[in-house]
C-alpha cells in the first residue's frame, strides 16, 4: 500500500539517475523521515526522497542530469527540524 502518494523504500532505489546518501541524526520516529521527504522533494532537481528513521539515512534520487549541491539538500533536512545530515562515506 503507497500512503500519501508516496514510493516505498525498495522502489525509490529501483528508479534510475544519480543518487546522494544522507546520513541524518535527530530522527525519532517515522513522522521525522516524512517531513525530511517533504523538504527534500520541494527542490528542483529533486525526483524522490527515502528517509528511513530507524537506519538514519536518506537516499535522495536526482533527476536525470541535475546538479544539486549537497549542501543545498543538507540544508534542506536541517531546515526541516531539529537534525543534522552529512554526506555519507
Amino acid at each position: 500500500m503507497n500512503l500519501f502518494g508516496r514510493k516505498n523504500k525498495a522502489a525509490a532505489e529501483a528508479e534510475t539517475g544519480a543518487r546522494v546518501v544522507l546520513l541524518v541524526e535527530g530522527m525519532h520516529c517515522g513522522s521525522c523521515g516524512l517531513l525530511i521527504d517533504d523538504e527534500l522533494e520541494e527542490l528542483p532537481g529533486v525526483r524522490s526522497a527515502a528517509t528511513d528513521a530507524r537506519t538514519g539515512r536518506s537516499v535522495v534520487l536526482l533527476e536525470d542530469g541535475a546538479d544539486v549541491e549537497t549542501a543545498v539538500l543538507i540544508a534542506a533536512v536541517e531546515g526541516a527540524g531539529d537534525y543534522t545530515a552529512r554526506l555519507a562515506d
